[in-house]
């Protein structure tokens, strides 16, 4: 392990890059679909868009809690929670900012290319 703990790294960077683009991609996507509708609100729903994958992360937690570990006492059942809470929160912001800047920037490039005459 310890020659490979830099390989490790390198394919976590490259995981996390991709996530960022399915993030980016995943909102503009949606945005251009509501504005496409003429619901002009998108700050909020580009955010929570992407940032849902945080909930659905720790609700699978929960899941794995329930059907795959067999943890013994309240304790460890709680720290358990607690860790993955904080994860599920920090996996929320990264997506959801993510998909509000990509979609800030895309909703800013398309109306600069409107001209008005």
């Amino acid at each position: 392990w310890l020659h490979q703990l830099y390989y490790i790294m390198g394919f976590l960077l490259a995981v996390v890059a991709i996530l960022g683009a399915t993030c980016a991609q995943v909102s503009c996507v949606m945005c251009y679909l509501q504005l496409c509708v003429e619901d002009h609100r998108w700050w909020w729903k580009s955010f929570f868009n992407c940032a849902s994958a945080g909930l659905y992360l720790f609700l699978y937690s929960i899941w794995f809690l329930a059907s795959k570990l067999e943890l013994v006492g309240i304790l460890p059942v709680m720290v358990y929670l607690t860790y993955m809470s904080m994860i599920s929160l920090a996996f929320s912001l990264f997506c959801g900012t993510v998909g509000y800047l990509s979609c800030f920037w895309f909703t800013r490039r398309i109306y600069g290319a409107v001209k008005v005459d």
